[in-house]
């Protein structure tokens, strides 16, 4: 490694240091809005059990996050936007043939 690109690295993880510790405020922050679940499951036509099913989850766990007690994280909100953008097709190719 390039010393110039060394250098660049300790100071980018010196930074993230900082603003961990809140000393310096982040340049950038991504925010991505919670998906509103029960909204995706009636757009796309299933009960929660069924919905449950299809996305393969509990129906308690698809209840806590319609009733904002929990939050989908990682591949569960990465599928529930794609339900949410084209439905038919999302269960379509996850080979699904209760649609």
């Amino acid at each position: 490694m390039k010393n110039e690109h060394f250098n660049e690295l300790i100071t980018s993880i010196e930074e993230a240091g900082k603003i961990q510790r809140g000393e310096i405020k982040a340049s950038r922050i991504h925010q991505y809005p919670e998906p509103d679940v029960k909204t995706i499951r009636e757009n796309a036509g299933f009960s929660q059990s069924k919905f449950a099913a299809l996305i393969g989850v509990s129906i308690r766990t698809l209840q806590n996050w319609e009733q904002g007690h929990r939050h989908p994280t990682g591949p569960a909100r990465v599928l529930l936007r794609l339900v949410k953008a084209d439905p038919t097709s999302v269960f379509k190719n996850l080979h699904v043939n209760h649609v």
